[in-house]
């Protein structure tokens, strides 16, 4: 008797995201729902209104991921928040929020409380179906669940990494360091700022996709974390070593190079890679102002920015460093970097400040 082929079960990482969607409005509740359904690589195990029905759900129901808003009866979100992680601290939750100055302050807060990501809601009912809300919502519950995964599987993570083409680092100390970020980029760059500390030797940029509103709030909130102070640029102000100069929602900031002394420019260009601000602009000026001596750290992110601009640099002399993929809740723009050859260390994120320090006192600016 011939036995019948047995399926082979898809590795633990591959299997369908288990989420657990929070809203207190049905019809956003199952709209959010439908969305993720519709995605073979997720399953919605519940549907549930507020932060106690979370919590209680969570007990009976595994999941990897919990979409959590903010604003509920019973329990609201940032209540919730604390006791859903001490009773699963592996779970990853995605804070929704509206698109409101109070919105991006409470997420932000979230975010520094264990929170593993956002996502901006909608304004409107209508917008949900957003093509771009769609999109991000989906990638991010994928990505978080990944990440949860991976965890459980360093050794294979590591093996990945050491595959990869390295380059050495660039002779000349750099002048500027540029970073760059997106999906899961407000937590990374937490963790990045906190371990370059107070004491930083060049001006640093970065580029973070983020709406209009949040970018303020982002900035305050790293400022708050006792490391580099931070805020949007402003066109035409000087870079000051040490300090950290963020593009404002919907605006490239450019780097220019004044009499020796290095500016902020802020642009209202065209988006570039379907973002605005996008990191290629901030690095191709960059490389530009500081004749190559420039210092890249690409964080996660989804989609490819960066890439043309990081080429830019290190074809110009500078110097790569890339978000590992076990680490990354998207390994789309560090990935890109990192496949391209581009890079000279690869690392887990909790590393990477450390890196960024070593290769800063190779000598004098």
């Amino acid at each position: 008797m011939i036995q019948p082929a047995r399926a082979v079960a898809p590795p633990a990482e591959q299997a369908a995201a288990r989420v657990i969607v929070c809203d207190d409005s049905l019809v956003i509740r199952g709209a959010i729902a439908r969305m993720l359904d519709a995605d073979p690589g997720i399953h919605v195990v519940a549907r549930v209104a507020n932060g106690q029905a979370a919590l209680d759900e969570l007990k009976r129901t595994p999941a990897d991921v919990l979409v959590l808003d903010i604003e509920m009866p019973v329990m609201d979100g940032m209540t919730a928040l604390p006791l859903l992680l001490r009773a699963d601290p592996g779970l990853r939750i995605i804070m929704a929020s509206t698109l409101t100055t109070r919105g991006a302050d409470i997420v932000l807060r979230a975010l520094r409380l264990g929170a593993a990501d956002y996502l901006p809601k909608p304004s409107s009912i209508g917008a949900v179906g957003d093509e771009a809300f769609h999109r991000d919502l989906v990638e991010k519950v994928k990505g978080l669940a990944r990440l949860r995964r991976r965890a459980a599987q360093p050794a294979r993570a590591a093996a990945a990494t050491m595959a990869l083409k390295l380059r050495p680092a660039a002779v000349t100390p750099p002048k500027l360091l540029a970073v760059g970020s997106s999906t899961g980029g407000p937590q990374a760059l937490f963790t990045l700022v906190q371990g370059l500390g107070r004491k930083f030797r060049v001006p640093v940029v970065l580029t973070q996709h983020m709406p209009p509103t949040f970018t303020p709030i982002l900035a305050q909130h790293i400022t708050r974390l006792g490391g580099l102070p931070c805020a949007e640029a402003q066109d035409g102000e000087a870079l000051v070593a040490g300090r950290l100069y963020l593009a404002p929602g919907d605006r490239h900031l450019l780097v220019e190079s004044a009499r020796g002394a290095l500016r902020a420019r802020l642009s209202s260009d065209p988006p570039e890679n379907f973002c605005r601000p996008s990191v290629d602009p901030m690095l191709r000026s960059a490389a530009a102002a500081c004749a190559g001596r420039v210092l890249v750290a690409m964080l996660t992110g989804m989609g490819q920015d960066g890439l043309a601009g990081t080429r830019l640099v290190v074809e110009a002399g500078g110097t790569a460093v890339a978000q590992d993929e076990a680490t990354s809740v998207v390994w789309g723009m560090p990935g890109a970097v990192a496949q391209a050859g581009l890079c000279h260390a690869v690392l887990p994120l909790p590393r990477i400040a450390a890196k960024l320090l070593e290769l800063l006192r190779m000598g004098p600016a």
